[in-house]
């Protein structure tokens, strides 16, 4: 039997989340039956994600894309995709804008693209459009929550878009490297503090001010109480500023953007996220395998993960008060933050590991293509609606 060829075309290989589920995705597909390749626009940027790649044997294709719009990246991507004569096109984020023309020259292959925010917030409303067209014509949209398929109806008028949830190789964080007590040693804390972690960049949809107001209106009244904050981002500075503000130097720490994501979670005692919009977050599912209760906004697919009062608390948009009592609420209760973050783990075995979502596209890409076999693209993109969809339909729901 011959292999299949996918090929996933991202923007880039950076610690985002999509990113990261693509690099699960390849790194996962039987080897026997696929033949991954990974397309990113820019150059290689030095993230663990390369590392992950070349350890796995996959071929990466890389394009160096110029910051802003770059016509480069139509002459440049055309070339990789004729070469590699993929069956299946996989797409992530907002590279359907360069990548359409070549998919629409492509033979005989199947093309999809994975949602991975609400359908609003993917892609700036100018190109809603393209949008629009690719995925009502033939690139079969799949969504990575439930919340993120509703967008899809609501915004462009598909009904029935599959639905795989992101997956984790939840082993990789429930078995930390370094100790609880080494970790903290070094990095400045003591047993006896109770750590609240954020994993996020440092961008508007995350919301830290939020999440900053509702630490100082109440876990940051215990000099035991430490908020730790993972990431980067252009906001970062500001934050800072609001910390010192609110006179929280000395108990809110911006640790930068780490590798050791599974030691820093395995040293900390309760994950917070305070996004204002999500799709399926990977750093909830990271904490929850972790073994850390979770307090969040009920962000997108966030209350598609965990039961609020069962593995953690879920508090609405905005609530900047809700955050608040429900981070005090766990700061004072050992008992609590050690039974809800037993559920978490547990949940996460049960739920979230990588190789159900693996398996989940290999079943769809098994349908996409067997349905065309004997379909050119360019016919598939004249016909109305989207039979390869139809194929799928919602098993993967």
């Amino acid at each position: 039997m011959n292999k299949v060829k996918v090929v996933h075309i991202v923007p880039m290989l950076s610690p985002g989340g999509a990113e990261r589920v693509a690099v699960h995705i390849v790194r996962g597909l039987n080897r026997q039956r696929y033949d991954p390749v990974v397309v990113s626009f820019t150059g290689r940027l030095g993230c663990d994600l390369d590392r992950l790649l070349e350890e796995a044997g996959v071929e990466v294709r890389y394009l160096s894309k110029r910051p802003g719009f770059d016509h480069r990246m139509y002459s440049r991507l055309h070339p990789v995709l004729r070469d590699c004569q993929p069956d299946i096109v996989h797409t992530h984020l907002h590279v359907l804008r360069y990548a359409l023309p070549s998919l629409l020259l492509l033979k005989r292959s199947a093309l999809l693209h994975t949602v991975h925010n609400l359908a609003e917030r993917e892609i700036e409303p100018l190109l809603r459009w393209l949008q629009r067209f690719a995925l009502n014509h033939g690139v079969v949209p799949v969504a990575v929550a439930e919340e993120v398929a509703v967008s899809l109806g609501r915004l462009y008028g598909i009904q029935g878009c599959p639905v795989i949830s992101n997956g984790i190789p939840t082993d990789y964080y429930a078995r930390p490297q370094t100790p609880r007590i080494e970790w903290r040693a070094r990095e400045g804390f003591r047993d006896e503090d109770i750590l609240f972690v954020c994993v996020a960049r440092f961008a508007a949809q995350k919301n830290h001010a939020l999440l900053l107001r509702a630490f100082a209106q109440g876990p940051a009244s215990d000099p035991n109480a430490h908020l730790v904050l993972v990431g980067e981002g252009a906001l970062q500075e500001r934050l800072k500023e609001q910390a010192k503000s609110f006179g929280l130097t000395h108990q809110v720490h911006f640790l930068g953007l780490r590798t050791d994501i599974p030691d820093v979670l395995g040293a900390m005692d309760v994950f917070v996220l305070s996004s204002d919009y999500e799709g399926n977050p990977l750093s909830v599912m990271e904490a929850m395998a972790s073994g850390l209760p979770i307090v969040s906004t009920a962000a997108g697919g966030v209350p598609d993960l965990f039961e609020s009062g069962r593995e953690g608390f879920i508090v609405q948009p905005g609530d900047v008060q809700g955050l608040s009592n429900s981070m005090v609420s766990l700061l004072g209760n050992r008992e609590a933050r050690q039974s809800l973050g037993m559920a978490a783990a547990r949940r996460a075995r049960e739920s979230f590991d990588v190789s159900t979502m693996v398996r989940a596209y290999e079943e769809l890409y098994e349908n996409l293509v067997d349905h065309s076999h004997g379909l050119s693209t360019e016919s598939t993109f004249r016909e109305s609606g989207t039979p390869a969809r139809e194929v799928v339909g919602s098993q993967n729901r």
